[in-house]
């Protein structure tokens, strides 16, 4: 073995693409030199930069310290690989080579820095915004396709670099992207349709939706489909092309919600109390915190009771549920009615039998 060293170390003529053993052993202490010096570096500059994370500095500094923290070891790697090259006299096909390797690693990173600016962007913009349910439910969709551009135009950066001729290429993709789009129209149409939900935004996360026969609120907007929850808790899962088909009713827009109630008294009741019944269920619905009475008449006379319509509306529904207001209604009513000694009728059936 140390015959072996001696040997190739004090003899010239023995090389390894052009480079002694010497050369290659000085190439390999620069590449972990140069690695673990940037390794070591980002440790620092991260410990010293964690501080400009907060929101208490400027945008560009923050972004910087971000992307200083989230610098990955493939960007050390690749200036190390080059660093290392550059020490080498190689032949010009593995230089090639390597060159590419390296060009291939520094474009993950620019990737990688490119989502994380992305990031970055949208999680300032959901600060600014506050709870705004509309944007949450877009995140998704938007960094889903604009990781798909990032990353395409990178790969075709990359194969241009590999001498590979893009333009060929992407004529090529354009002919097998239509076989490929008429095998996939199902997929891609639940895509574009979720695309069309981010930008029309017709519903967002929670809002309470009633979709042909299911019902539920809003729990995720996804790429493919729309999650509901239901009312009697099951989840519901819709594709997001079938629901642009189809007839939504979206209850979380509503800034008030009606309720219609019908009372039936019994016939015998007293005229002054029957036309004293609009003003006092006027009344009740009005001393209710946010409700807006709209109108009460005596509508119907029906087979066994006289029908009055009670119509009013719950401000605010998300905030106070439209059944708590009813409820609340419904029990002044009865103690009203029993207070003022008001009969509510129900079916009744006379028999006449002859003497």
């Amino acid at each position: 073995m140390s015959d072996f060293i001696k040997h190739t170390f004090e003899t010239p003529e023995r090389s390894l693409y052009g480079n002694t053993m010497a050369e290659w052993i000085a190439a390999g202490i620069i590449v972990l030199a140069v690695y673990f010096s940037l390794w070591f570096l980002r440790g620092l500059i991260k410990a010293r930069t964690k501080r400009y994370v907060t929101g208490e500095y400027a945008m560009p500094l923050r972004l910087v310290a971000y992307l200083i923290a989230n610098t990955k070891q493939i960007l050390f790697l690749s200036v190390a690989l080059y660093a290392g090259k550059e020490s080498l006299t190689l032949p010009l096909r593995l230089q090639a080579r390597l060159s590419n390797v390296v060009l291939i690693l520094m474009l993950l990173q620019v990737g990688l820095w490119a989502g994380r600016c992305l990031r970055f962007y949208l999680e300032i913009k959901e600060q600014q915004r506050g709870p705004d349910r509309s944007f949450a439910g877009s995140l998704d969709i938007i960094q889903f396709l604009a990781r798909i551009l990032i990353w395409s135009l990178l790969i075709l950066v990359a194969l241009d670099n590999l001498g590979i001729n893009i333009t060929a290429l992407l004529a090529g993709l354009g002919v097998g992207g239509v076989a490929v789009a008429l095998a996939l129209q199902n997929v891609l149409g639940d895509l574009f349709a979720s695309l069309s939900i981010a930008l029309d935004k017709p519903f967002v996360v929670g809002d309470s939706l009633t979709i042909d026969t299911f019902i539920g609120k809003v729990e995720h907007i996804g790429i493919k489909t729309t999650r509901l929850r239901s009312e009697t808790g099951e989840q519901i899962i819709v594709s997001n092309a079938d629901i642009l088909k189809s007839r939504v009713r979206n209850y979380g827009r509503a800034q008030e919600l009606r309720a219609v109630t019908t009372l039936r008294v019994a016939y015998d009741t007293p005229t002054e109390k029957l036309e004293a019944i609009p003003k006092m269920l006027e009344q009740i619905v009005t001393e209710q915190p946010n409700a807006r009475f709209e109108r009460c008449h005596l509508k119907n006379f029906g087979e066994w009771a006289l029908q009055y319509e009670l119509s009013y509306f719950r401000k605010n529904p998300d905030q106070y549920p439209l059944l708590d207001l009813q409820q609340a209604v419904n029990f002044r009513i009865i103690e009203q009615f029993r207070r003022e000694r008001i009969e509510f009728a129900f079916p009744t059936q006379k028999v006449v039998t002859a003497e």
